[in-house]
């Protein structure tokens, strides 16, 4: 077997973030180290609330989870609770984690974690950058200090699904982003540090999950297959019921994933979901699941309508290595 990939997750979980996690616990290329959790898709402690949860649903309640920033940078925060639900998970209920959280604020475990790790550790960040941001305000040099970086966040080559030209991660806090991508592009140019790679909705929105899938993952986990997921596809959505799976973790995706499917067909037009943080974390794993293309990337600050967007210098006029 390949030597694993130390991995730490940066998140904000809601449901994406939570199938990501599971990934990432079951898939025999990650050695999960820790977990940090920022203010995103529901408010910081109950990012931390739900991390702890489903690492125990999977039986990684020995990961360190660490509570980070609780609002953004500059900004005021926004959550999302029409699409993840008012605390994240969905219709998806779990038991409040056994295990504490980590003494230790996610800002400096991230830096501790390079420090003592130099070279070996891949970062990925599901949700907004603002621990990363504070991180590299505090460290310069940590861009240094990470063998690669992932992150699931901003709008190349396609629309926006928060504004009209920006993804959510992005414009939650557009200004740590400014400041994350600034310090990985300054020592890319100088220090020969490899680029992030940045999975956009260009690319995640290619991920789908639908209820067939959900099924299908049950019968591969030798679980009941699960039917309330199906049952709500149609005009009977409302009828929809919890899952009466024997599996645990089967239940639980299938709770959550109701949520954000209906939420896709109301928004989006299909009853499915875009899986876009787990196919962060798959190709963290293994790089062979995508093509990058070694762009300038700046993000907006000033714009009336386009705050957040991560423009994209798709001709080379800046002349930015």
């Amino acid at each position: 077997m390949a030597e694993r990939i130390p991995l730490i997750l940066d998140v904000d979980t809601g449901i994406d973030d939570a199938l990501a996690l599971l990934y990432a616990c079951a898939s025999d290329e990650a050695d999960l180290l820790a977990v940090t959790c920022v203010a995103g898709n529901v408010a910081a402690r109950q990012v931390a609330e739900n991390t702890r949860a489903v690492l125990e649903l999977a039986g990684r309640g020995d990961v360190e989870v660490a509570l980070g920033q609780e609002v953004p940078l500059v900004r005021p925060l926004e959550t999302t609770p029409e699409t993840h639900g008012p605390r994240g998970l969905g219709y998806a209920e779990l038991p409040a984690a056994a295990r504490p959280l980590s003494d230790r604020h996610a800002v400096d475990l991230l830096i501790d974690e390079a420090r003592r790790r130099p070279g070996e550790i891949t970062l990925v960040t599901l949700g907004p950058l603002t621990n990363l941001a504070v991180a590299v305000l505090r460290e310069p040099g940590l861009p240094r200090l990470f063998k690669a970086y992932v992150l699931m966040g901003g709008a190349y080559r396609s629309p926006g699904n928060t504004a009209p030209t920006t993804e959510w991660n992005i414009n939650v806090d557009p200004d740590a982003a400014k400041v994350v991508f600034s310090a990985w592009a300054e020592a890319s140019r100088h220090d020969g540090v490899p680029r992030p790679v940045a999975l956009g909705l260009d690319v995640t929105e290619r991920a789908k999950i639908t209820p067939d899938h959900v099924v299908a993952l049950a019968r591969r986990a030798g679980s009941t297959p699960d039917d309330s997921v199906a049952l709500a596809a149609g005009d009977d959505r409302m009828q929809a019921t919890r899952s009466v799976a024997s599996n645990p973790v089967v239940r639980f995706v299938a709770d959550a994933l109701r949520f954000y499917m209906e939420f896709h067909s109301r928004y989006d037009g299909f009853y499915g979901a875009f899986i876009h943080d787990p196919l962060a974390v798959a190709a963290a794993l293994d790089r062979s699941l995508i093509r990058t293309e070694s762009l300038a990337v700046d993000i907006e600050l000033g714009g009336t309508l386009t705050t957040g967007e991560t423009v994209t210098d798709w001709r080379r006029i800046w002349q930015r290595p």
